[in-house]
């Protein structure tokens, strides 16, 4: 029996490995394209079924609609503020940093929505209440400080708008609101 030299098994163990691949590869892909049963089946959803949740939420021409009308709304006041629009689960479907803001501004705004989608009010309204539970400003992610508001659908939170940067929370508030009314445009 011949002695085959290391160089000849890797060389040999590599065609071999790519022609598994190769034929592997054409496999799956046909399989892609192929209608199996199980394939159409995950396509249909039964509506009716008990066990699934359903959801609503912004579309993100509207997230971003918002956003800008909250940032043309802090614009016009003469205020340089970065704003974030979160989906009812917290997480960002729209961040604008204005120019000009801060550098803190966009991470502030983005807490701001977060704290406000999971309490389903403004912040302004949530500082308030840390006088009666000082550790919710320990949760992770929010942030008591004006300038946070929910985006509502029959009183449910589906959204929420968070803005830093103005002087005062109250401004970011003002301007958050702004782009919540120009959801209902």
């Amino acid at each position: 029996m011949k002695k085959i030299s290391g160089r000849t098994r890797v060389l040999t163990g590599t065609l071999a490995a790519a022609a598994l691949a190769a034929t592997v590869g054409a496999v799956s892909a046909s399989a892609e394209t192929s209608e199996t049963p199980a394939a159409s089946a995950a396509v249909k959803v039964d509506t009716q079924n008990k066990n699934l949740a359903q959801s609503t939420g912004l579309t993100l021409d509207a997230a971003t609609r918002a956003a800008q009308a909250t940032l043309d709304a802090a614009a016009k006041a003469g205020q340089h503020v970065s704003v974030a629009v979160v989906d009812r689960d917290g997480v960002t479907r729209v961040l604008l940093k204005g120019d000009g803001a801060g550098p803190q501004s966009p991470e502030s705004a983005q807490r701001k929505a977060f704290t406000a989608v999971s309490w389903n009010a403004p912040t302004s309204e949530l500082t308030k209440r840390l006088a009666q539970a000082p550790t919710l400003k320990d949760i992770p992610g929010t942030l008591f400080l004006a300038g946070g508001a929910p985006v509502q659908s029959k009183g449910a939170p589906v959204a929420a708008i968070g803005v830093a940067g103005a002087p005062s929370g109250d401004l970011d508030e003002q301007f958050a609101q702004a782009g919540v009314a120009a959801l209902a445009k």
